[in-house]
């Protein structure tokens, strides 16, 4: 059965999701929204024998078991599969990626190293690639030392040092040396099979572990916050600087739901969490990248009207379509192509891009620190924030069909105008800043007022509304209510009454266009944890972060929703969002270096 304890390759251009038996489950080439030639994890419940295409296993014959693990510190996964007889074989896959000629090179690429560890292990091969997102078989063609897999649109080159015939056929054979496979674009090497391996296989791991040490790590639950780092580097398309939501589509949020939406754009606002944590772990690199994608997103938008999500290279059409031919994560289909939410209109989108850029204004390792160019162009979304920020939306959890008012987005649109004065003031553009303050505390009134209901004795999810939601819990963390606020203390114990089911919490509880959600947002419980944290309850905030901690599957990794009765994974994988708040709550939680020692 398909789960999603899954390990993921990547570097920054491609990625791709490999379960426990070591099997390449979800890949998408060329880049992280392009054809998903790998995928089988979407393909139902079919298995190699029932003929099911669209992966890269490799077999072991008479397989007993098999363990899996990250060499530290870096994103090169290790699969050992033992067989019945003693035989044992290990698999270690990457992406390749390094820094040559002062550039970063990362090709679309996976390196699969298989060494025979003891015994006499028999492997099969079987490269099965789908092309046009899994419907189409390729052509296929061979040379003495390469497979090739050729459809109208691209072509995937296999050059290995393995037996070719023994591949095509997928014929077992005693592996009785170290074979290497590398799958990627039709290009030649340019040196011996054995040599480039060994070589990308030891400058990417070099690379990773240079980037992990420059990292400001807490003292505390390190491991959780390196993979958490790493696997939002993963979720970074580092050509044009766009942050995907998740590197997957249409894995469901719960079963019989039909929430299955295609995560592998990026989404404004869950990029500037993704950016906030790794600016918290001083990875600032990212998100300068990131402002160079913003910047062209702005530029763009002459009336300064945003997008809630784009296309990794900042396509505005991303319609939406349902791929027939699969069958959906355990039959749970459909399998969507496209996000009609670039459709919507989500005002907080404006609040995300002015706090992505703010701290562009005040580090100093910056090499391009934020100057005059990038406020005048902030004060143009902050103009817009002003506009709709009692408007109706489609809020944080992009309803369908249902416009309210939501509470979030004014409160983010707040948080422009609040920034922006920030901004002038430390620019020196006193009557900028004035305006902008005024503004704040205007927008801050106005919230205040609508958007706290004395009879229930919390704030709600709309203005003048009775129905409560999880991003209630981010009114201290967005500096919109100090954490002594008896109003914010009040609505994180009315949204925990409401919304918690064990040791999670749901986004909302209200009926939405599918009805209600089955399912628990992971990113909710860590706002929560926040929250608590802030309220100073913080034995309360720990005890519930280590449960949280061991509900992430066997790599350390979380998906977009949990079953918070068995712990089960659902949803897009691997979600920023999640990775993001198991950031913010360890360095907010951990004890400091020096308290240790």
């Amino acid at each position: 059965m398909n789960t999603l304890d899954l390990g993921v390759i990547g570097n920054c251009n491609i990625a791709a999701l490999v379960d426990q038996q070591g099997s390449v489950v979800w890949g998408c080439y060329p880049r992280l929204d392009g054809d998903a030639v790998f995928s089988s994890l979407l393909d139902g419940e079919r298995t190699a024998a029932d003929g099911q295409e669209g992966m890269f296993s490799l077999e072991l014959i008479d397989q007993l078991h098999a363990d899996q693990t990250y060499l530290a510190n870096s994103a090169i996964l290790r699969t050992t599969l033992y067989d019945h007889h003693g035989g044992v074989v290990e698999i270690t896959d990457f992406a390749p990626r390094f820094a040559l000629y002062e550039r970063i090179v990362r090709p679309p690429m996976i390196v699969r190293q298989v060494r025979p560890v003891r015994g006499h292990p028999r492997l099969r091969i079987r490269l099965r690639p789908l092309f046009a997102n899994g419907a189409q078989k390729p052509d296929i063609t061979r040379g003495s030392n390469h497979i090739r897999y050729v459809s109208a649109a691209q072509t995937l080159r296999l050059t290995t040092n393995a037996p070719v015939s023994y591949i095509i056929e997928e014929r077992p054979f005693v592996l009785d040396h170290p074979i290497d496979l590398l799958l990627g674009s039709d290009e030649s090497l340019q040196g011996g099979i054995e040599t480039t391996s060994r070589d990308l296989f030891e400058r990417t791991l070099n690379h990773w572990r240079n980037w992990t040490r420059a990292l400001s790590i807490p003292f505390e639950w390190q491991d959780a916050v390196i993979r958490a780092a790493i696997t939002l580097k993963l979720c970074n398309f580092e050509e044009t600087g766009a942050i995907v939501a998740a590197l997957t589509t249409s894995v469901p949020e719960a079963p019989e739901s039909e929430r299955n939406w295609d995560y592998r754009y990026c989404w404004l606002r869950d990029a500037y969490f993704v950016i906030h944590a790794l600016n918290r772990l001083g990875a600032t690199r990212t998100m300068e990248d990131y402002l160079r994608f913003i910047n062209d997103i702005v530029e763009e938008a002459t009336e300064g009207e945003l997008a809630p999500v784009y296309g990794i290279t900042r396509e505005t059409s991303l319609d939406e379509a349902i791929v027939a031919h699969l069958a959906g994560y355990r039959r749970f289909g459909p399998v969507r192509i496209g996000n009609q939410a670039h459709l919507q209109v989500q005002n907080d989108v404006y609040g995300s891009v002015v706090l992505a850029a703010t701290h562009a204004f005040f580090d100093q390792r910056l090499a391009s620190p934020g100057a005059m160019p990038l406020f005048e162009q902030l004060e143009r979304l902050g103009n817009r924030a002003v506009a709709v920020f009692d408007k109706p939306d489609a809020g944080p959890w992009e309803l369908r069909t249902i416009a309210a008012v939501h509470t979030f987005s004014s409160v983010m649109c707040w948080t422009a105008c609040d920034r922006l004065a920030k901004v002038a003031r430390h620019l020196g553009l006193s009557e900028r800043a004035l305006h902008w303050r005024r503004s704040a505390d205007r927008l801050h009134g106005i919230i205040c007022e609508r958007a706290w209901n004395p009879e229930i004795g919390s704030f709600t999810s709309t203005f003048d509304g009775r129905e409560l939601d999880a991003t209630l819990l981010l009114l201290h963390e967005l500096d919109f209510l100090k954490a002594d606020d008896p109003r914010f203390v009040a609505t994180v114990d009315a949204v925990a009454e409401t919304l918690r089911t064990g040791d999670f919490l749901f986004r909302y509880a209200s009926e939405d266009d599918f009805g209600r959600p089955k399912t628990a947002f992971i990113i909710c419980v860590f706002w929560y944890i926040d929250a608590l944290a802030a309220l100073g309850r913080t034995d309360e905030a720990r005890h519930l972060f280590e449960t949280v901690l061991a509900r992430r599957n066997p790599l350390g990794l979380l998906s977009e929703d949990i079953d918070p009765r068995n712990g089960e994974l659902w949803g897009n994988f691997p979600q920023t969002y999640s990775m993001v708040g198991l950031i913010n709550c360890a360095t907010r939680l951990s004890k400091t270096w020096e308290e240790v020692f």
